[in-house]
């Protein structure tokens, strides 16, 4: 399965196999041993180390619940009439279907799937980079797409990547796909990360968000024997990002207990940007996603809707 997808989730091997994923587990090792896989939290990919990057394909069918529910409580943070930049990846297109009920939303974007996920919606207005058709994630990179973003200023960027860790903050694969990202945080005045749990401290070749640059984390709870995941969770509250988890099944959905902040972030904002109000906790619940009084009836009565 590994060499026919690229990549493959524990979930789905446990179903194919008819097995349980502590079972599964234990067989990855076996092959990752024997040199015919790498390990990845939730998952198996194809050997290749650092360099080596799934197609779309491949992404699409990794995590897709998990990837679901961020997108569902990503989509919260978005207000009527906003401007936005929305990065390449499968979580952003999950985002961007929701993101089509917004009326008087500005999307920029170098992702043709974001863009065909907005296309028909009412109201929303699609604003496409220029650059080079990147075919494995269709995604516009190069110098084109870069020099169609200079000047170019908005509220929030929501980006996903290969890997995040408290070290060096969200990764990519692939140099131009970086570069790209790197130009779209340069716009925004929050940066908003989408990655599931099987990222949380993976590390790639190309640094695109430093972690001090990250505003917020919206991701899903990991499993309960995933250690590295968590840890990694807990150093990124520490370094004072703000953190939502997000529930991929009803036994999660909605739940979580806060992630004790124990330093504030050294707040290093880009050009413009706007400084968020200190103090605050990272959170874990969705109910609660920003502190604010204002934030919370508003997602409250998201929630009842």
């Amino acid at each position: 399965m590994v060499r026919a997808n690229g990549a493959v989730s524990l979930r789905e091997l446990a179903r194919v196999v008819q097995t349980s994923e502590v079972t599964v587990r234990r067989d990855v090792r076996a092959l990752e041993a024997e040199g015919l896989l790498d390990r990845r939290h939730g998952g198996a990919v194809l050997p290749g180390g650092f360099t080596r990057e799934s197609g779309f394909p491949q992404k699409s069918h990794l995590a897709t619940a998990e990837k679901t529910a961020i997108a569902d409580l990503a989509a919260g943070l978005v207000e009527e009439g906003e401007a936005i930049v929305v990065g390449a990846g499968t979580t952003t297109q999950e985002l961007a279907r929701r993101l089509a009920r917004v009326p008087g939303l500005t999307v920029v974007t170098n992702s043709l799937l974001v863009a065909q996920a907005l296309a028909h919606a009412n109201r929303v207005e699609v604003v496409m980079t220029g650059g080079t058709l990147r075919g494995s994630n269709y995604a516009l990179v190069g110098s084109g797409a870069e020099q169609s973003l200079q000047g170019l200023r908005v509220s929030r960027a929501f980006l996903s990547g290969s890997g995040l860790t408290a070290e060096r903050g969200l990764s990519t694969s692939n140099m131009l796909s970086a570069s790209v990202d790197r130009a779209l945080v340069q716009a925004a005045a929050e940066v908003v990360v989408l990655a599931d749990h099987s990222k949380l401290g993976t590390d790639t070749m190309f640094q695109t968000v430093p972690t001090d640059v990250i505003t917020r984390l919206v991701t899903d709870e990991p499993p309960a024997h995933d250690d590295r995941a968590a840890t990694e969770l807990q150093a990124l509250a520490d370094q004072g990002v703000q953190i939502a988890v997000a529930g991929a099944g009803p036994s999660s959905a909605g739940g979580g207990d806060p992630v004790p902040a124990r330093q504030p972030r050294r707040d290093v904002p880009l050009p413009g940007q706007r400084r968020l109000p200190s103090g605050g906790h990272p959170l874990r619940n969705a109910a609660t996603l920003d502190a604010t009084p204002e934030r919370s009836a508003r997602v409250a009565d998201l929630r009842r809707r």
